[in-house]
Order: C-alpha cells, then structure tokens, then sequence
C-alpha cells in the first residue's frame, strides 16, 4: 500500500468519525425543539438540502435505481429517527437504529457482492436478542411505539449504506441530496399545520447546517471508498454520545433493560468490527 492510499483511507475513516460526532448532536437538539417531528424533519432537510447545494454547486441527477433507492432510503430513515426520537427516550431511538450493521451484512452479500462471514451471521442473532431487551422496559404505549420506529430505522439506515456504497463509482451525494428534498416536501403540510415559534430557529439552523448537511456531505465522501459495513461499525460513536449528550442537556435517563440492550448491541458490533479487521490483517 503507497503512502497516498493510506492517508486517503485514513481520511476517510477520519470523515466517518466526524459525520458521527455531528450526528449525535441530534437527540438533545430534537429534544429541545419544540414542534411536531415530521415539521422538524421536514424543515431540518430544506436547510440540508441549501448546504449541499451550496457544496455540490452543480448536482447531477440520474434517476438510477441505487440513486433513487437511497433517496428513499434516507428520507425513511430521517423521519422515522425524529419521530422515534420525539416517542422515545434518546438512547432506545439511537441505539436500535443502529442495528443497521446487522441488516447491512445480511444484505450486502447480494446486493454489493461484499461477502458476509460466519461472525456476522452470530452478529444477526446476538443483536436481535439485544433488540428484545428494549420491550422488556415497562414502556409506555408511545414509547413502544417510538422503539418500533427506531427499529424501523435500523433497517432503513443500512439501506442507505448499501445504495451509497453501490454508488460508489459514481457521485452518491444526488441520494442525500434527492432525499433531503422528498423529505422537505413531506414536512411542509406539517409546518403549516403547526406553525413555528421563534425559539424554534436556532435549534432548527444547528440541526441543519451542522448536524445533517455538513455531517452527509463528509459521510458521502467517505462512503466511495469504505465499504458499507465498515463505515457503520466506525458510525458507532454516534449512539455512544448521543444519550450522553442528552443526559447532560435534557436530563433524561433510559431504562435498565434499554442500557442492557444497547450495551448488547454495541458490544456484538464492535466485536464484529475487530474480528473483521483481524481478519483483512489491518
């Protein structure tokens, strides 16, 4: 391996650390803003979707079907987080969406023609046995509700690894883009239903400048060249802060039984991530 190649791939593992840390910013911004999710996610995009139009200046838009899957991958996965978010408790939303790993081996063999090992498929079993653990925690009707759509967002989440990545020889950035804009145009009846107040803006401004749009440019670069599984694993930094960040701002606590579901599935990932690198000698 050149010299180039190793920094290139260290800077790209680099933009992944860094799409993560803005990511998990998300729960105690969503928290604080007061309005209703699908307008926060709806207004979040439209700021995104300015940023990057501002950073990719002249987007090109093919209309594959790995562009337009990871549009619809990604708006899925937007709302889906903010509403789960919104129900649940910060920690549940964030930690059961990233159960995306798990999904993103199971599929990634036949769509990226990435090959999925016999530790992933252990992988699959132990997460899922960690994903139970969250309905074991005395929720409340909203609160399952809200796990089941942070659950619903794992599967998403992965998808839009696996349509990135397919995209890899091309410009995946159109994706993140498209997706942005479906998901403004699903918020606008929510906005106007349900008016903003003037303590929404600054909320509403960080969650789209930094915490989506400048966080999906860095991690549509990084994905060309990362394959989908391993940008998930370094990913993980996001559910490690996101309930910290929470904790410390909001105040919230999650329940024993999600700690314990989490604490399994982030040790099964990152198990799997270092049996991984043992494996490719890096």
């Amino acid at each position: 391996m050149t010299k180039d190649v190793a920094q290139g791939r260290l800077s790209d593992y680099l933009m992944l650390i860094g799409a993560g840390i803005l990511w998990s910013t998300g729960g105690v911004l969503i928290k604080w803003i007061e309005w209703h999710p699908l307008a926060i996610a709806g207004m979040r995009s439209l700021i995104s979707a300015v940023v990057l139009l501002g950073l990719i200046r002249k987007p090109k838009f093919s209309w594959s079907i790995s562009q337009v899957g990871g549009a619809i991958a990604f708006s899925a996965t937007v709302m889906l987080f903010v509403t789960s978010t919104k129900l649940t408790t910060a920690a549940n939303a964030v930690l059961l969406q990233y159960t995306a790993p798990i999904y993103t081996a199971v599929f990634a063999g036949a769509f990226l023609q990435e090959r999925t090992q016999w530790y992933d498929w252990l992988a699959v079993v132990v997460v899922f046995g960690g994903i139970v653990l969250f309905f074991f925690d005395g929720l409340t009707f909203r609160g399952t509700w809200g796990s089941i759509l942070a659950a619903l967002s794992g599967v998403s989440w992965a998808w839009v690894g696996l349509f990135l990545r397919k995209q890899r020889r091309g410009s995946p950035f159109e994706s993140v883009l498209l997706g942005h804009i479906i998901t403004g145009i699903i918020g606008i009846p929510f906005m106007c239903k349900h008016p903003p107040t003037s303590d929404v803006w600054p909320g509403m401004v960080l969650l789209g400048v930094f915490q989506m749009g400048l966080s999906y440019y860095i991690y549509a670069r990084a994905i060309k060249r990362v394959r989908a599984l391993d940008a998930m694993l370094v990913l993980t930094i996001e559910p490690v802060l996101n309930p910290m960040l929470v904790f410390l701002f909001i105040g919230e606590v999650p329940g024993r039984m999600a700690l314990i579901g989490g604490g399994v599935v982030l040790f099964m990932i990152t198990t799997r991530s270092i049996m991984q690198l043992r494996r490719s000698g890096r």
